[in-house]
């Protein structure tokens, strides 16, 4: 009896497993038929920025004297940006101004072209980053992540609300 009752739980769980499987392949092909929602995209892009945050943060503190540089960390916090930097401009799709609350302003949608040549810049300064950050030569690290640095503030000085 036991061994039917275990048999018995396995086939509940694996067809609960197949429900669960099926609910986000139709939530993802919903998904991907009508776009994200403003709020979905404003979140996303909202997360990409904590996890490039998460990552800048101790480097700038490198930077800043206010933590010993280790070569090893630094490179992999500065390969981490690079690779999410990229990701940043799906995040503004037509329509994302409003849904959430977003301290993007609204001069993004309005100046698109303007804030993609922005957002292409840093994504090269990340890259950049990551680059001088591999040598392991502490002064180019250091130099790449204040052309990044700056490169961040001239988008939030136009498009970021306080």
């Amino acid at each position: 009896m036991k061994k039917f009752q275990s048999g018995m739980a396995a086939v509940a769980a694996a067809g609960a497993l197949a429900v669960a499987i099926g609910a986000v392949v139709t939530s993802n092909e919903a998904l991907a038929q009508s776009g994200p929602t403003a709020e979905q995209a404003i979140k996303y892009r909202q997360g990409v920025y904590k996890a490039i945050l998460w990552n800048f943060g101790p480097m700038a503190a490198v930077v800043q004297g206010k933590a010993p540089y280790d070569a090893q960390e630094f490179t992999r916090r500065a390969e981490r940006v690079a690779q999410l930097a990229p990701m940043l401009i799906e995040g503004y799709p037509p329509g994302s101004d409003t849904g959430a609350t977003t301290r993007a302003k609204p001069a993004i949608w309005q100046n698109m072209a303007e804030f993609r040549e922005l957002m292409s810049t840093m994504e090269g300064k990340a890259s950049d980053l990551a680059a001088a950050a591999r040598t392991g030569d502490e002064a180019k690290a250091k130099a790449a992540f204040g052309q990044l640095g700056s490169a961040c503030k001239a988008c939030h000085d136009k498009y970021r609300g306080d």
